[in-house]
């Protein structure tokens, strides 16, 4: 009886500390899918010369990279093929926000607004290492927040945690 109850305080005190894990693992995961899309979509624009870009819908998660391609004279975005990690979908348990230079509030984190409805947000890569400066906010649904940060002369991504809500 004595081990029995020595083991259920053990449960109580354990399944708390681990609530959260998988969330987190999850939430990670995805902001890992996006920092391999952006580094991907950057080396090609700089490796091809050629301005590369990814499209984020935060409606249904799906990404995409996309290179210019001139077609009748206009230039335009075409998907690219057969480059494994060019395409995907995150996992609909983590919200998507995208946040571009006139919305982020660099001394208020907390007070940026919300993107607006409409078109998937598409983030460009130039041949010359630049970058669209944005902000992607990912959340899941314990509260758990990650934010990716686009450096907008590197085009390299920082990822940070801002506090649990």
């Amino acid at each position: 009886m004595v081990v029995v109850v020595i083991i259920g305080i053990m449960t109580a005190l354990i399944i708390p500390e681990m609530k959260g894990t998988f969330e987190d693992a999850l939430l990670r995961s995805t902001g890992r899918d996006l920092v391999n899309a952006f580094s991907l979509a950057s080396s090609r624009a700089i490796s091809l010369n050629q301005p590369h870009r990814v499209e984020l819908d935060t409606h249904t998660g799906k990404f995409l990279i996309e290179s210019r391609a001139r077609e009748n004279a206009r230039e335009e975005f075409a998907p690219l093929k057969d480059v494994a990690g060019s395409d995907g979908k995150l996992d609909s348990r983590i919200s998507i926000e995208v946040r571009k230079p006139d919305e982020i509030d660099s001394e208020n984190p907390e007070a940026n607004r919300a993107p607006e409805e409409g078109l998937p947000d598409a983030i460009l890569f130039n041949p010359d290492g630049t970058a669209d400066a944005a902000e992607i906010w990912l959340r899941d649904r314990a509260g758990f927040r990650l934010v990716l940060r686009l450096n907008p002369i590197t085009s390299r991504v920082q990822v940070i945690e801002p506090e649990h809500e």
